[in-house]
């Protein structure tokens, strides 16, 4: 394992640690300031926890989106659905973070599906 690595593995994940919370509240306030006012910034992560979410929504507000059918799945079926939209060249419906429901009744499962070069 490298410096790094072992570095991250070391902070808990948790909003209340600043080890964790400064270096994003950071990052996302340098990303802010190069950002032009008018970009939307779409997250493609779980939107269940404020462990990143509410430092984000602290700094870009309405302009961070989401899309709506991630409501109530968990990472493999996101990325299942993430998958099927760039097959089928369809775009997600993104809506803002604030304000949102974030948390909801599980979707049905995702038909299986065989993909070929």
């Amino acid at each position: 394992m490298d410096y790094l690595t072992c570095a991250f593995a070391e902070v808990d994940i948790d909003e209340d640690d600043p080890r964790y919370r400064k270096p994003l509240e950071r990052d996302v306030r340098k990303l802010t300031k190069h950002l032009p006012a008018d970009v939307e910034v779409v997250l493609l992560g779980s939107v269940a926890t404020g462990k990143y979410v509410d430092i984000l929504v602290e700094n870009f507000g309405e302009r961070l989106l989401f899309p709506a059918e991630f409501v109530g799945r968990g990472d493999m079926s996101r990325g299942g659905l993430l998958l099927r939209c760039a097959v089928d060249r369809r775009e997600l419906e993104y809506i803002p973070v604030k304000g949102a429901v974030r948390k909801g009744k599980r979707p049905p499962k995702l038909e299986p599906r065989r993909y070929t070069k």
